[in-house]
């Protein structure tokens, strides 16, 4: 196991290397020029060069690649062009909010998910299992972005249960919450009840039955224990996807965490901002699997020697 372990990490810290030279390539093609954006248009040329210099975007690609790669490593993710303020404040100010509101989205999903995936999965065919078939597939193909605006018509607008938008109390989190969590249910729901159909036709299930042993004990004990295998890897997979569904929800309904901000420095071209918060988004995508591999490798032991 400490072998298996040692091999994960270091596969992500190559993957860390790999996908922060990816950050740098991709933010420095983007298209724009992000002193023009902050500089005064009457302007002369000189004074905008002497901006260029200051921060560092005269220099060569690999320089300013090498200069932002050390400086991460140090902990300092300069500086913001537009606010002058340093970028690691920012997120900070605002991942906490993220990380909330994605941590709840995560725990609603997997809790309900599960246990409708494990219930319909021991009831294949019935009235419940086609309806709740059929909503999963609505609620799949529905856009975060699109639920989130019908969650505020309905329960903040119509009916006036929730808050509109922003921070106002934990009560505040619930729709964002949910825009996020619905089409991850469906997901979850539909890979625990296939996972749930496979194993019930195992020899051991038929084993345990035999034994004498009641459904609710087979079902907790035999038949959730392997179905959660996969299901735990997609639980940790999801979580990048949901930190980048964030940033269309939290533009949506005003919410103050991360990825708005990452939406207005994509906006404002504010590329120290958007390179600090999509370098935290892969680190925590690193972390996210690997923690991830390393349950199912508890999980189930043959994991270990793949």
């Amino acid at each position: 196991m400490s072998q298996y372990i040692i091999r994960r990490l270091l596969w992500g810290v190559l993957t860390i290397i790999t996908v922060s030279v990816l950050i740098f390539a991709i933010v420095y093609a983007m298209p724009g020029d992000p002193v023009r954006m902050i500089a005064d248009p009457r302007m002369p040329a000189e004074e905008v060069e002497v901006l260029r210099e200051r921060w560092g975007l005269d220099r060569p690609p690999h320089e300013q690649f090498f200069h932002w790669f050390t400086n991460i490593l140090q902990g300092d993710l300069g500086f913001s062009i537009q606010t002058r303020q340093p970028v690691s404040h920012l997120i900070l100010t605002r991942l906490h909010f993220t990380l909330y509101l994605t941590v709840t989205a995560l725990i609603f999903r997997y809790f309900v998910g599960v246990m409708i995936g494990l219930l319909v999965g021991f009831k294949r065919g019935g009235w419940l299992d086609k309806i709740l078939v059929v909503t999963t597939v609505i609620l799949r193909s529905l856009p975060d972005f699109w639920l989130g605006i019908i969650l505020i018509l309905l329960f903040a607008v119509q009916i006036p249960i929730f808050p509109v938008s922003g921070y106002d109390g934990p009560f505040s989190v619930t729709l964002p919450m949910l825009a996020l969590a619905l089409p991850l249910i469906a997901t979850t729901m539909r890979l625990t009840r296939s996972e749930v159909l496979e194993i019930v036709k195992e020899q051991y299930v038929r084993t345990a039955y035999a034994k004498g042993l009641r459904k609710r004990t087979v079902m907790l004990k035999h038949v959730l224990r392997n179905a959660l295998i996969p299901v735990t890897v997609v639980f940790f997979l999801s979580i990048p996807w949901l930190i980048g569904g964030a940033v269309v929800v939290e533009s949506v309904f005003a919410w103050p965490g991360m990825g708005r901000l990452l939406w207005q420095a994509i906006s404002a071209q504010d590329l120290p901002i958007v390179q600090g918060i999509v370098f935290i988004i892969a680190i925590i995508t690193v972390i996210s699997n690997t923690i991830g591999d390393i349950i199912c490798a508890i999980l189930d032991p043959t994991i270990r020697y793949n």
